[in-house]
């Protein structure tokens, strides 16, 4: 099991990065929120999850072994792959999916693209008595962007989860304006409220 990557990020695309551990290029399949973290030619470090296919092996890396950890739980519920648990971990914070699934909240959970109100529930009952057995980490922010890139990350990241372009661009447009309001502001923030958005349609 390969639980964590730490070395100097080599490639970043829009929902994966590779990072050179001892000489090796490691991919792994990462969130729009982590990706819009690393930064090229810096040391970053990665919480990794390997996930076993009959066809195939894939490394996904996450800002916080919290975050992983919330992956892997997610993944125990019925009809909860890969892709629908990293988009879950896009749109929600582990401790906002934690507190949805305790207060079995689920017009939170529908608010991720992918869970309708059945599969809601059936996160909710499955995964209910097992939240309080993932470990709280301290969440590591993830480094603000440039400015005047964020409209193409967050379009990357939309894209790379399956949208559209044409609904990529619509979502930052409706989030354009919390841009214009704070130019600092994190991209992973942007992101997340443009799933939202997505997600209300």
């Amino acid at each position: 099991m390969i639980a964590q990557l730490t070395g100097v990020v080599a490639q970043v695309g829009p929902t994966s990065a590779v990072i050179e551990v001892g000489g090796f290029g490691v991919q792994a399949v990462c969130s729009p929120n982590t990706v819009a973290g690393l930064r090229l030619g810096q040391r970053a470090t990665l919480a990794t999850s390997l996930v076993v296919r009959e066809d195939s092996l894939t490394l996904y890396g996450f800002a916080s072994a919290d975050e992983r950890e919330f992956f892997e739980l997610l993944l125990t519920a019925t009809g909860v792959g890969p892709k629908l648990a990293q988009t879950a971990l896009a749109v929600l914070t582990p401790e906002e999916l934690r507190g949805a699934i305790a207060a079995e909240n689920l017009v939170q959970l529908c608010k991720v693209p992918g869970i309708g109100r059945k599969g809601a529930q059936r996160i909710v009952i499955e995964l209910k008595d097992k939240i309080n057995a993932v470990a709280q980490a301290e969440e590591s922010p993830a480094a603000a962007g440039p400015p005047a890139a964020w409209r193409g990350q967050v379009t990357q990241g939309l894209q790379g989860l399956g949208w559209s372009a044409k609904d990529a661009d619509s979502a930052c447009n409706e989030v354009e304006q919390l841009a214009r309001e704070d130019p600092q502001i994190n991209i992973a923030v942007l992101m997340r409220a443009a799933l939202q958005t997505l997600a209300r349609r």
